[in-house]
């Protein structure tokens, strides 16, 4: 077990959509969190007590959460220093990375000098079978992106809280790092095997209830050149009931690469539903979600009914505006 509270680490993160990890920690996870630990040159903060190592110590904190989520998923050279002080002062340490912290010589020396423990949560401890494609009971939903990093977690997170305040039956189904170190669970899909990725999400949404809902963590997008395949393992080994299309209005290109625009939500919504009936025919798009964290208040509430206007389907900003349109629109699918 990851033991809390947690300071995060924001090292020199670069934007705030770096400290993705971070960020949604501080936002669906308040509690174990003490504060928040910026390097010189850190362009994020996510709304943590700015703290040094000691102070956060003396405040409780027993786990270093390394917070961002950088091109690669690799550990910086510039943080080395700063972790390992941290394992010296009795820190454990928690990272969602592709590079894990055991295969770090000095993070690995520094711990076994002291006990810390290294929690890699990136790192697939099952054996997940090939996908067989067999129909599963239960309902399921996924959001699919125009783009990576949108708020895919966010509105399955939201739309999960809703139907438990409903006394309906539901449960979020992380699939990455960040969802994995807020609930304690889930599949790390990225860093699966290929050929083992849509089984591996079979493996997570097994058999349940008829009127119980899983809410699939989404990743990547289908337009992306760099990660369109984890979005495509999830479509089929999810075999969603529903699709919940993901949007961030501000963007110019996809993230990280510059030449390639946004598809519009028309376009996501007409590849991403044949996509999902290979897999599961009766699957509908079900509503649309919106990050509108970059628009005030009234820009917000002025995009979200012009884009469900348009596009005829139930649309909001679920973090902010609350997911009972989403939730209205799943129980209306029965």
């Amino acid at each position: 077990m990851i033991r809390t509270p947690y300071l995060l680490f924001l090292g020199d993160a670069h934007d705030q959509l770096a400290a993705k990890v971070a960020q949604g920690i501080q936002d669906w996870r308040p509690e174990n969190v003490v504060g928040q630990l910026r390097m010189p040159g850190c362009k994020a903060d996510v709304g943590a007590p700015d703290m040094t190592l000691e102070e956060a110590w003396n405040a409780g904190a027993r786990t270093l959460v390394i917070g961002v989520a950088n091109r690669g998923g690799v550990i910086s050279e510039s943080w080395l220093d700063v972790l390992v002080e941290a394992i010296g002062m009795g820190y454990d340490l928690a990272s969602g990375l592709h590079n894990l912290l055991r295969n770090e010589p000095r993070l690995a020396e520094a711990a076994t000098g002291s006990g810390a423990a290294l929690h890699d949560v990136r790192l697939p401890t099952v054996s997940y079978p090939i996908a067989s494609g067999a129909r599963r009971t239960g309902k399921r939903c996924l959001a699919v992106g125009t783009d990576c990093s949108v708020g895919k977690m966010y509105t399955g997170l939201a739309m999960d809280a809703e139907m438990r305040n409903r006394g309906l039956k539901s449960t979020f189904r992380p699939t990455g790092q960040t969802g994995i170190l807020i609930t304690g669970h889930g599949v790390p899909l990225d860093a699966v095997v290929a050929d083992f990725m849509s089984g591996a999400v079979e493996w997570l949404t097994p058999d349940n209830d008829p009127d119980h809902w899983d809410h699939i963590e989404g990743q990547g997008s289908l337009w992306h050149l760099s990660f369109s395949g984890v979005t495509m393992a999830l479509i089929h080994g999810g075999q969603p009931d529903a699709l919940i299309l993901a949007h961030e209005p501000t963007r110019t290109h996809l993230r990280g690469l510059p030449d390639h625009a946004l598809p519009s939500l028309e376009a996501l919504r007409d590849m991403a539903l044949p996509l999902a009936r290979i897999a599961n025919p009766d699957c509908v798009v079900a509503g649309i979600s919106i990050n509108t964290k970059a628009l005030d208040d009234e820009a917000a509430a002025r995009l979200c009914a012009e884009v469900e206007d348009r596009m005829g389907l139930p649309t909001t900003d679920p973090y902010r505006h609350g997911a009972g349109k989403l939730v209205d629109a799943l129980e209306a699918i029965g």
